[in-house]
């Protein structure tokens, strides 16, 4: 990836860009050999532009790099005799997006005049110390006054209060943004929130400077994206096991009723059978008293009412034993 020193001197005259050159140069620098501030750095710019990348899902229309040459002017490609070095006195945002063009094109770094002039819409700056005063004075001034640049954040990776930004208004000058309740800052032209979020990314613990959604979400790095799918994937079986296991249970409550159900027939069909029997046998033994002994008071019958069937065939062999009612009652029911 191409670096970009943080304390090279900018020209204290911001010019007019001269992009509209009729013969583009070809022989252009896009790597100058000197690394970020840090490697907290390093992975801050790499947080953002892959976030992004995710955020914006499957898009083709955008294009997201960091740290990268940007050529708006003929004047950056001036060869300084004395130093034996072209004019480098601006290189590249630490974080840049630009919308509405060709994202599947390659690029080593962003050349104004070849992509129809167009300038990054978003743009992020990780300070240092070293570097706050320019980023916050002379490169503003040049995203707002030749840029045009929407929006424009600085950020200190070692310092979680640092996080500011400008929003062009409709007069094509910066005003600086209100952060919400959270901290944030709103990027209206990405749609999406800026703000710090504390964790360890890359075996460093910091508080990075991270994208949310409209909702509040934060929009996650493509490993976070690939444990949340992989997590709700577990989550989702989980459920459709516990799901099966209940339809199951649910299943074998419904056998047992069912069987209970029968059994419950069943029985009702054997006490069913039983009664029968019964009055089968009282019909009997209510004849035969009858036919000995005459008229058989009520009382008795509703006593022989209450006795069992063994008990009621007992006595159909005491009544043609006995000789009287009386003694009927004496042997047989007393």
């Amino acid at each position: 990836m191409v670096t970009e020193t943080k304390t090279a001197p900018i020209q204290e005259t911001v010019s007019v860009p001269d992009w509209e050159t009729t013969i583009p140069p070809t022989n252009l620098i896009f790597d100058d050999g000197e690394p970020l501030e840090s490697n907290r750095h390093c992975i801050a710019m790499n947080v953002l532009i892959r976030s992004i990348m995710e955020g914006l899902g499957d898009r083709e229309d955008y294009f997201a790099g960091g740290n990268m040459f940007i050529y708006y002017s003929t004047a950056q490609l001036q060869f300084d005799s004395a130093h034996r070095e072209r004019n480098q006195d601006f290189r590249g945002p630490d974080f840049f997006a630009v919308l509405n063009v060709d994202g599947r094109t390659n690029r080593q770094g962003w050349v104004v005049w070849e992509e129809n002039g167009r300038y990054p819409d978003v743009i992020v700056e990780l300070m240092s110390p070293s570097t706050a005063r320019i980023d916050k004075n002379k490169k503003k001034d040049i995203y707002e006054q030749i840029f045009r640049t929407p929006d424009y954040y600085v950020f200190d990776p070692f310092n979680p209060d640092s996080l500011q930004g400008w929003h062009l208004n409709k007069n094509q000058q910066y005003e600086e943004l209100t952060k919400n309740e959270r901290g944030w800052l709103w990027c209206q032209s990405l749609g999406f929130w800026l703000g710090t979020w504390s964790g360890t990314i890359q075996r460093e613990t910091a508080v990075w400077l991270r994208f949310y959604d409209g909702e509040g979400n934060l929009v996650p790095l493509p490993e976070e994206a690939a444990e949340a799918k992989a997590e709700a994937a577990e989550v989702k079986a989980e459920a459709a096991e516990v799901k099966a296991e209940t339809a199951e249970a649910k299943a074998e409550a419904a056998e047992a009723k069912a069987e209970a159900a029968e059994a419950k027939a069943e029985a009702a069909e054997a006490k069913g059978l039983q009664e029968g029997l019964k009055q089968g046998v009282l019909r009997q033994l209510m004849r035969l008293l009858v036919l000995r002994f005459g008229e058989v008071p009520q009382s008795l019958e509703t006593r022989l009412e209450g006795l069992t069937i063994e008990r009621l065939e007992t006595l159909v062999e005491v009544v043609l034993t006995v000789n009287s009612l009386d003694q009927f009652i004496g042997d047989g029911l007393e």
